[in-house]
């Protein structure tokens, strides 16, 4: 379909009885009719023929790339490309009497053809992520803040080129001219930049990724990482509400990544319970004749007796109880505890990495702060909590056997009690 065959067509117009004008007319409606009947066949043989074609090669291939690359669509983009080359180079052909028109309708076609060319590369930069996605380094390794980055980069080149196109000036002058506006455009995707900076810097950090749970406060989040974006990190919290941060705020604020918790095979357990300093005492005969028939603390109550016998009697303090050393009904209560923690068969004995102590805090206007310092063997939460919950409610129990007593604020009962 060139210029001698517009000729012709024009010749046995006018041979038909047209006048010139009208043959000029007629004959240009006819070459833009068949142009667009190619176009259209064109586009009706790719998607109905050629596809078939290629799926079935594609079935056949042992590689998945082939397939994620078909299911992401790239093909069925590029099928409207092949009408669009169609339009731009015989458009002319059937106008050319029309120049401006003609001219009209080879931009926009040129337009279309960058559209199409920029969304097909945007079909394979997802296909390419989603292979990556098959790799088990996608799991460490998330790079969809950089797949966003740089398809934010192809439409800004394929932004430029239309401009180029509408304006008739070549890109280089485009770009040029953008150093005047880098500032407005810095305002404009500034959260963009942080983003994408921020997300570099998680990634090459290894800071978090998709399936970590993280809690962060300052920002009400606490559960599992659903997706990092370029500019947000997608996190659902335990109660399946779902909480978007903005990806910057993991790198200028602070947060607690607990995978290393989950990828470990304990979980910590630090609570304390507060004891009531007027209970605190020395034991006395009967207090420990009763004590040692608590199995767990017998042996240590016989061998403490031993040294502490040993020692008084080498000081000559024998009779001083001020200045004797003596055992206390605390100081019992919490070896009574490390004995029980140790017989725990949900519980890690105290050895690195996990350390399992029970110690005395500062004391506080609320009591003694005894500490439990272990790693649960089981790290599920429900499972945890139990085995957390399992523990302090014995050793609760086992606070009068010491004759201690738990620190908590009066309540109206007591006040009531104290009133009769």
């Amino acid at each position: 379909m060139n210029s001698s065959f517009g000729l012709k067509l024009k010749e046995l117009l006018i041979n038909w009885g047209l006048s010139e004008q009208s043959a000029s007319t007629t004959k240009s409606f006819i070459i833009v009719l068949l142009v667009i009947i190619l176009a259209f066949l064109s586009y009706l043989i790719t998607r109905k023929v050629v596809f078939k074609i290629i799926n079935n090669l594609v079935k056949k291939t042992k590689t998945h790339l082939d397939d994620i690359i078909f299911q992401e669509k790239v093909f069925k983009r590029l099928a409207h490309f092949i009408p669009a080359v169609i339009i731009y180079y015989f458009a002319e052909f059937g106008l050319t009497e029309y120049s401006i028109i003609a001219s009209f309708i080879i931009k926009v076609a040129y337009i279309y053809m960058i559209f199409v060319g920029i969304r097909t590369l945007d079909a394979v930069i997802s296909a390419l992520h989603s292979a990556y996605e098959t790799l088990a380094i996608s799991r460490h390794r998330p790079i969809k803040g950089y797949v966003q980055s740089i398809k934010i980069i192809f439409y800004a080149f394929g932004v430029i080129l239309i401009l180029s196109v509408i304006l008739n000036k070549s890109p280089g002058t485009l770009l040029a001219s953008l150093g005047a506006i880098a500032a407005i455009l810095i305002l404009v995707f500034k959260d963009t930049i942080l983003g994408f900076v921020s997300g570099i810097q998680l990634s090459a950090n290894q800071m978090v990724k998709p399936g970590d749970w993280i809690t962060m406060p300052s920002r009400k989040a606490d559960g599992t990482v659903m997706e990092i974006t370029l500019n947000t990190v997608k996190i659902e919290n335990f109660d399946k509400t779902i909480i978007t941060i903005p990806t910057y705020a993991l790198i200028s604020e602070s947060f607690q990544n607990w995978e290393g918790m989950e990828s470990s095979k304990g979980r910590r357990i630090k609570r304390s319970l507060f004891i009531d300093i007027k209970t605190v005492k020395f034991c006395d005969d009967n207090m420990l004749n009763r004590f040692k028939k608590i199995r767990l603390i017998q042996e240590y109550i016989e061998n403490k007796q031993k040294e502490i016998a040993k020692h008084n009697i080498e000081k000559g303090v024998e009779d001083d109880k001020a200045s004797r050393r003596n055992l206390t009904n605390l100081g019992i209560f919490r070896i009574y505890i490390e004995k029980y923690l140790e017989n725990q068969p949900n519980i890690y004995p105290n050895k690195l990495p996990y350390t399992t102590m029970v110690r005395h805090l500062e004391p506080t206007e609320k009591g003694i702060p005894i500490q439990i310092y272990a790693f649960s063997k089981i790290q599920e939460w429900v499972g945890y909590e139990k085995v957390q919950a399992d523990i302090f409610d014995h050793i609760m129990a086992a606070v009068p056997e010491f004759e201690l007593s738990i620190f908590q604020n009066p309540s109206g009962d007591d006040f009531k009690r104290l009133a009769n």
